[in-house]
């Protein structure tokens, strides 16, 4: 992985993969994992996407391999904004297209909507838009989690996230180790702070091309509060995954790769026939 320094001092990490023709210029494909993820977990998008773009999964700060901002540094959402635009900065990027799983995913629309010169198109994957307007218990998980750790929250909720009679044997134990690397001071930060977040006044706002992904058996979030985004956003593509709990990118990663890149290859051809 390599690393950039934020303008606020942080060392994020990031993987680039990239198996274009060399001769090509083809297009950055950012993606952005969800909370107690990391960029590890779009291993298996990674060879649907790489050989016609050059994608770039970083990890989001207090996340994988990145650093947690300081006990006395604040948490906010403005700043996870800042971290992908300065990762466009750092890798003179000009536009890119922006994909977010879950918590990603609402980062990813924040981005479209505040920075929509820099968003060449945007995906959305189980992610609605802000928690604001949520049910979720998220103050019983912070508890839980505070109480148990990561591992222990994650063994007594898998169910509401991955079918886990549908996924190969040992799948599970990799997915809450390797979210278990999350920083949990970090953590108990980042839930507050998404909880207070509602994006729904300003999708309007967003003027690039737009894909949703949404499970269509999500215990977590229902499908109503999804479809806030098709409705403020009526021209974007809304697709259900029937039958599915929350985790869809990493239950079923090369349906959901595929899904992206039959997307992105849609907007390249049109793009190149606008031109």
């Amino acid at each position: 992985m390599e690393t950039f320094t934020t303008s606020d001092g942080l060392n994020l990490r990031y993987a680039v993969d990239d198996y274009t023709d060399p001769w090509a210029r083809k297009d950055t494909l950012v993606m952005l994992h969800a909370a107690m993820g990391s960029s590890r977990r779009f291993y298996a998008w990674v060879p649907h996407l790489a050989r016609d773009f050059r994608v770039v999964r970083m990890d989001m700060r207090g996340h994988g391999d990145s650093a947690a901002p300081a006990g006395d540094q604040l948490l906010e959402f403005e700043r996870l904004e800042r971290d992908v635009i300065e990762l466009l900065d750092h890798l003179r990027i000009e536009s890119a297209h922006l994909a977010g799983s879950s918590a990603g995913g609402i980062i990813a629309q924040s981005v479209a909507i505040r920075y929509p010169q820099r968003v060449k198109s945007l995906a959305s994957f189980a992610a609605v838009p802000g928690m604001k307007n949520s049910k979720t218990d998220r103050t019983g998980w912070l508890k839980s989690i505070r109480g148990k750790g990561i591992a222990g929250f994650l063994r007594e909720t898998i169910a509401d996230r991955i079918a886990i009679d549908r996924v190969e044997p040992g799948f599970v134990d990799w997915f809450i180790e390797e979210s278990a690397r999350t920083d949990v001071e970090t953590l108990a930060r980042f839930v507050p702070m998404m909880v207070q977040i509602d994006l729904v006044p300003d999708l309007g706002r967003i003027r690039c091309p737009v894909l949703v992904v949404v499970p269509g058996a999500d215990p977590i979030l229902s499908v109503d509060e999804y479809r806030l985004i098709e409705r403020q956003i009526p021209d974007c593509e809304f697709v259900v995954y029937e039958g599915m709990p929350h985790n869809i990118t990493d239950e079923v990663p090369d349906r959901c790769a595929k899904e992206l890149l039959r997307f992105l290859l849609k907007q390249t051809v049109e793009a190149t026939q606008s031109r």
